[in-house]
């Protein structure tokens, strides 16, 4: 099993869950309004009034053999407006209940 965590503009919102239903993958957390910058390009999402625009982020957990088209779903949205943001990870989850 694969956990993989996204963080995105919130403008993505919806289209990140559509993406999680194209994968049958009901089940995740979502925090709202989180704040960040990215790495390389892009402005910050502070929620502040220089900087308004705010994240959002998802933690789902899939199966090993879903993770890399996933990943590669979320990549495709991301180089369709780069300027907005989105970010994937994914990592093994060793355990769970």
């Amino acid at each position: 099993m694969k956990a993989v965590f996204i963080a995105y503009n919130q403008a993505y919102n919806e289209e990140i869950i559509d993406i999680l239903d194209s994968f049958e993958q009901r089940g995740f957390t979502r925090w709202d309004e989180v704040s960040g910058r990215g790495s390389y390009f892009g402005e910050p999402h502070y929620g502040s009034h220089a900087w308004p625009i705010m994240n959002h982020a998802i933690l789902t957990m899939v199966p090993d053999n879903v993770a890399p088209a996933l990943l590669e779903a979320l990549h495709e949205k991301d180089t369709q407006f780069e300027d907005l943001g989105l970010r994937a990870f994914s990592w093994t989850v060793d355990s769970a209940i």
